[in-house]
C-alpha cells in the first residue's frame, strides 16, 4: 500500500463541480486580481475566525510581513519569534529591517514558551510574534500579559491553524492581528500561493489594505510606500468554496489524530502530539517524537524509522529539521547549538505522520501497524 503524506488529489474530487464552477466564474468576468470572488471569501472568513476584518493577500509570507509593517515595525526594532517554526515568519520581521530574537519552546505544546519570553525582552522589542504551530494554538494568555507589562505588541501567525482555539475561542482575533497562510498543502490551502490578515483593529486594517496595494487610498494616489501583495480571484474563488467544507475537514483531522493517539500509545519509545487543556488543535501536522534516551540516539532512531516507514510506502515529513536559530542565513546573530533544547529536540527526533481528512481506516491502520511492525 502506498500511504501519501498528503492527498489533494482526493480533496479536489470531493468539490470538483463546485470549484469548477467557481473559476469558471471568475474566467468569465474576468476577475483575476482582488474582485468578488476574493471579497466574498474575505467576508466569510473573517466570520468563520470570529473577526472583523480580514484581508487576502498574495501568500501567508506576505501576510506576516503586512502585519508587522501595518504596526510599525522597522530597522533598529527586534521580534521575538519560536526557534522552531517555518522560516517564513522570521521574514516577516526581516523584510520590515527588524532583527528576529529566538526563544525556545515548550516542551509539550511545542510552541512558544511563555516562560522563556520575558528574558529575551530588551529595549529594541516591539512585537512577539505566537506561532499556533502544527494547527495547536500557542498559550496566549500569559503572552498577552507579557506584552501588556512591556508596552509591546502581540501577533499571531496562525499559517497552520485555521479554526483552531485558545479557551473556547478561534484565534485570529486575539492580539493585534495575525496572518494566515492559505499554501495548497494547509488545512484550508489555495491552488496556489494565498494568504490573509485578520484583525479587529479597523485603523490597521486600513493601513494594511493601503500597504497591500502600493501604498494607494485610490488608483495612482500613493500615499505612502507600499507593495503587490494582492489575492487572485481565481485563489479568492477556491477558498471560497473550500471554506464551506473546513469544519468537516476538521473533525475528520482530530477524528484521524485520535486513531493514531491510540494506536500509539503502547509504543514506549514514541511521544504522541499532546492536546493542551486551553486548546482546540486542528492537526495541519501530525508530529511525533521519537524518544531513546540521548537526542543522538533519538536522532537516529528517528531516522531508520523515517528510512523504514518511506521503504513501506508510508509518505512521511520533517517539520523542521533545523530549526532558525541554526540556519546558516542567520549565523551573524550568533546563535550556537544547544542554546535552545527543546527546539533542538523536537527537529531532530520529531517525525510527521500522513494527515489529511480523507484518510481512511484502512490507511490509518497500515500506517499504525508499520511503525509497531518496526518496533516489534
Amino acid at each position: 500500500m502506498n500511504i501519501p503524506f498528503l492527498d489533494l488529489k482526493a480533496n479536489y474530487n470531493s468539490i470538483k463541480s463546485e470549484v469548477d464552477s467557481a473559476i469558471q466564474n471568475v474566467l468569465d468576468n474576468t476577475a483575476y486580481i482582488l474582485g468578488a470572488a476574493v471579497q466574498n471569501f474575505e467576508k466569510d472568513f473573517a466570520a468563520a475566525q470570529h473577526v472583523k476584518y480580514c484581508l487576502g493577500t498574495s501568500s501567508g509570507t506576505d501576510a506576516n510581513h503586512l502585519v508587522l509593517w501595518g504596526l510599525g515595525v522597522g530597522p533598529g526594532d527586534e521580534v521575538i519569534i519560536p526557534a522552531n517554526t517555518f522560516i517564513a515568519t522570521a521574514w516577516g520581521a526581516t523584510l520590515c529591517g527588524a532583527t528576529p530574537v529566538f526563544v525556545d519552546c515548550h516542551p509539550e505544546s511545542y510552541n512558544l514558551d511563555p516562560a522563556k519570553v520575558e528574558a529575551a525582552i530588551t529595549s529594541k522589542t516591539k512585537a512577539i510574534v505566537a506561532v499556533h504551530l502544527y494547527g495547536q494554538s500557542a498559550d496566549l494568555d500569559p503572552l498577552k500579559e507579557i506584552a501588556k507589562k512591556h508596552n509591546i505588541l502581540l501577533v499571531e501567525d496562525a499559517a497552520q491553524a485555521h479554526l483552531a482555539e485558545y479557551k473556547g475561542k478561534p484565534i485570529g482575533g486575539q492580539s493585534a492581528a495575525a496572518s494566515f497562510s492559505y499554501y495548497p498543502g494547509k488545512n484550508l490551502g489555495a491552488y496556489g500561493e494565498g494568504g490573509a490578515v485578520t484583525t479587529n483593529d479597523e485603523a490597521l486594517f486600513n493601513r494594511v489594505k493601503k500597504l497591500r496595494e502600493h501604498g494607494q487610498s485610490q488608483k495612482y494616489y500613493h500615499d505612502s510606500l507600499g507593495h503587490n501583495y494582492r489575492m487572485e480571484g481565481i485563489q479568492g474563488a477556491v477558498l471560497g468554496v473550500k471554506l464551506k467544507h473546513l469544519s468537516k475537514w476538521t473533525d475528520a483531522r482530530r477524528a484521524v489524530a485520535t486513531k493514531y493517539n491510540d494506536g500509539l500509545k503502547a509504543l514506549a519509545k514514541v511521544i504522541t502530539p499532546k492536546e493542551m487543556s486551553y486548546a482546540k488543535h486542528v492537526y495541519h501536522l501530525y508530529v511525533i517524537q521519537l524518544n531513546d534516551g540521548s537526542l543522538e540516539a533519538s536522532n537516529q532512531l528517528r531516522d531508520k524509522l523515517k528510512d523504514y516507514l518511506t521503504q513501506q510506502g508510508v509518505n512521511v515529513g520533517l517539520h523542521y529539521p533545523i530549526p532558525l536559530h541554526l540556519q546558516e542565513c542567520f549565523k551573524d546573530l550568533g546563535y550556537k547549538k544547544g542554546e535552545f533544547p527543546n527546539s533542538e529536540r523536537i527537529a531532530e527526533a520529531g517525525l510527521s505522520l500522513p494527515m489529511f481528512p480523507e484518510m481512511t481506516d484502512e490507511q490509518i491502520n497500515y500506517v499504525v501497524g508499520k511503525v509497531k511492525e518496526f518496533f516489534s
